[in-house]
């Protein structure tokens, strides 16, 4: 059994760097472990939590709101009274899944009978709302772009699909040789209407060991500058800056879970494109997403046992 403990800063009190490579933060159970106060800002944290057959794990959620979503592996959550018997998936490659929210406050432990690989994607809230279940029949899957720009976004915990105070939380696929996180777009100043203020994460997995690349710019002088080869494990936190492309190598699939929160008063997710940049979306009507995509669908409700009265009770 384990206890998550608070995180402490980077080494001598500085912050990560930008680009996170795989094992950098690793710490007991966690193979990934980054605290808002270690990536430099206030609301965004993600921890990858890995359980052996039979492990268990206590979290005590604190001032943070979190989601508890499998990579690999099923678990069960006893928080709040409650038990969510998540079934989770074999690998990201292989299906959506089921997920269970923890509010600020809380105690939860998770326990894995066969053991896996879980994300506990992290925000600093202020309300706290109920602990719940995510059915992966109802995860809104979206083709984004078109041609060499298309890719898969399952919308788990988007601002308009799953409630959170402060979370904002999706999965992206893209298929070798596509770039996704395009055209590089920015979310790091407050316009009523037009950008929202938010930090993010970037945690990714190449399929079969490959590899892919990731570009941030400055928007600003002296802001984030990062183009990073990335392998499964590496995460890139980005506080400011054009992010995008993320470029997946040939014959590799891409996968990326973004973690962002912010400062509003609004949860809620607009971007404003690079102006050099942005004229791509108007290419994509005239052209096909990839055929590769989806590369899955959510499940229908009769597909799996995943009703209310079996995973929640």
């Amino acid at each position: 059994m384990t206890t998550d403990t608070d995180t402490d800063p980077g080494l001598d009190g500085e912050f990560l760097e930008r680009h996170v490579r795989a094992g950098s933060t690793a710490s007991g159970p966690y193979a990934l472990d980054i605290a808002p106060r270690r990536a430099g800002w206030l609301h965004s944290a993600l921890r990858v939590l890995d359980l052996p057959p039979g492990g268990t794990h206590t979290l005590d959620s604190g001032d943070s709101e979190w989601i508890v979503l499998p990579l690999s592996g099923g678990c069960t959550v006893h928080t709040q009274g409650e038990i969510f018997e998540l079934l989770g998936r074999e690998s990201v490659f292989s299906s959506v899944t089921d997920f269970a929210y923890v509010p600020r406050d809380a105690h939860a432990q998770i326990a894995s009978g066969a053991g896996g690989r879980f994300a506990l994607a992290g925000a600093k809230c202020e309300r706290q709302l109920p602990a719940r279940y995510g059915s992966a029949p109802e995860v809104p899957v979206e083709l984004r772009g078109s041609g060499n720009s298309s890719r898969q976004v399952n919308n788990f915990a988007a601002a308009d699909t799953f409630d959170c105070d402060r979370l904002i939380a999706v999965e992206v696929l893209t298929p070798g040789g596509n770039w996704s996180s395009y055209p590089p777009h920015k979310h790091d100043e407050n316009h009523p209407g037009v950008e929202s203020e938010l930090e993010e994460i970037y945690y990714f997995e190449i399929e079969d060991d490959g590899l892919g690349y990731h570009r941030v710019s400055p928007s600003r002088p002296g802001g984030t500058d990062v183009l990073a080869e990335v392998r499964t494990g590496d995460t890139v936190l980005i506080p400011d800056g054009w992010h995008g492309p993320s470029i997946a190598a040939p014959g590799r699939t891409m996968y990326y879970l973004n973690v962002m929160a912010g400062p509003g008063e609004t949860r809620q997710w607009l971007i404003r494109d690079h102006p050099d940049h942005g004229w791509i979306r108007d290419t994509w009507p005239g052209q096909a997403v990839d055929p590769r995509l989806p590369v899955y669908r959510a499940p229908r409700p009769d597909d799996r046992p995943d009703t209310d009265e079996e995973n929640h009770r």
